[in-house]
């Protein structure tokens, strides 16, 4: 099914996004920002992190791991532990107080862990190590080989996503996005040069697909498919993925979900180009949210207007961005008057704790 819209929308007009409607089409993007506890409880200074972005259509919250395994980096979120789901109520509770609305986005790492981190093996769709270091709490250290999973392990990890669901939709999130992009767990089933299978799990496109299909319906099941989203990144090679065949991968996964009623699909890294995100755009029934390629070395003066303006003319319905907003409290207001931007200070700063880089990005002062 394509986009039947006649005109192309507008960035700023409302938008319907599973049971919400968005007064825009602007949301942010998840960003992971090391901010948490080493138990991956989030802290009163993300409340106030995303309590500043709160004007963003909807906010994606940062990648939180469904069980200890899944575990990437150190401090990072989580929401598998009681502790978990009270932290992040604070930031909920902080969020909507502001007028926003949140969904939190749930990844496993996959063999992007290290034991120095989670205290656990990394598990994985085969024993296939990532070929580079990884970030631990004493530094970077070499990869380990993954442990590769055995069917009680995927029924298990199946399971613990739609657990940690339920606990986003107590820790008061209007939904979760389901992470199956940008080379962790779920996109490594997906493709060929992780995934080496020989069983139900591996080999043909249809069984690579196999995994992520029965998480997003796990999922579904239990908080709602229209509060559930899916993100995929089609020929991203972030953390040494390798898909292989990505004109057939994708094709058969979104026609697998077409008809579950899911709130979103999320195409990270899109190209309105691209004829892989043409066919999604065709055959995908629902809204779909776009994530544009920005430059990697500062912010657009607009900050990413007119990229995503070109990604609503090739179909898109929502727009998600990140360093923009991660830099621009104010991003929306910004946009809204054509105020410039604020640029990222320090990259460096994004990933190591603390409030400086993280919420002292300044705001317009007030009547700008």
């Amino acid at each position: 099914m394509t986009n039947t819209a006649t005109s192309t929308p507008e960035l700023f007009e409302p938008v319907a996004l599973g049971p919400l409607t968005l007064p825009h089409r602007l949301v942010m993007a998840p960003l992971t920002r090391n901010r948490a506890t080493p138990e991956g409880v989030p802290t009163p200074l993300m409340a106030t992190y995303y309590a500043q972005r709160a004007s963003a259509a909807l906010i994606i919250a940062e990648a939180s791991t469904p069980n200890p395994v899944g575990q990437t980096y150190p401090n990072i979120t989580a929401i598998h532990s009681p502790a978990q789901v009270e932290g992040w109520r604070l930031v909920t509770d902080a969020v909507r107080a502001e007028g926003g609305r949140m969904f939190l986005q749930i990844q496993h790492g996959g063999r992007v862990g290290h034991p120095d981190t989670s205290g656990l093996t990394p598990v994985a769709p085969s024993p296939i190590a990532l070929p580079e270091t990884i970030h631990t709490p004493a530094g970077r250290r070499p990869s380990v080989v993954p442990r590769e999973m055995t069917a009680e392990d995927i029924r298990t990890t199946v399971a613990d996503f739609a657990a940690a669901a339920r606990n986003a939709r107590d820790a008061g999130f209007e939904g979760v996005e389901v992470h199956s992009a940008n080379g962790h767990l779920l996109h490594q089933f997906l493709a060929q040069g992780t995934n080496r299978r020989t069983d139900a799990y591996g080999g043909p496109v249809a069984n690579r697909i196999r995994f992520v299909v029965e998480v997003a319906e796990a999922v579904a099941a239990e908080i709602g498919a229209e509060r559930v989203g899916l993100r995929i990144s089609p020929r991203v090679t972030v953390n040494s993925l390798h898909e292989g065949d990505t004109e057939e991968i994708y094709p058969a996964l979104v026609a697998a979900l077409a008809e579950r009623g899911l709130a979103y699909l999320h195409v990270t890294y899109a190209d309105p180009e691209d004829p892989v995100f043409r066919r999604i755009r065709q055959d995908w029934p629902g809204t779909l949210v776009a994530n544009p390629v920005l430059p990697k070395d500062h912010i657009p003066r607009d900050g990413g207007l007119a990229h995503g303006e070109r990604l609503l003319a090739a179909g898109a319905d929502v727009i998600a961005l990140g360093r923009p907003f991660l830099a621009n409290p104010d991003l929306i207001r910004r946009m809204r008057t054509g105020a410039p931007v604020n640029q990222v200070r320090d990259a460096y700063l994004m990933y190591v704790g603390g409030a400086k880089g993280y919420t002292d990005y300044p705001a317009l002062p007030a009547g700008v």
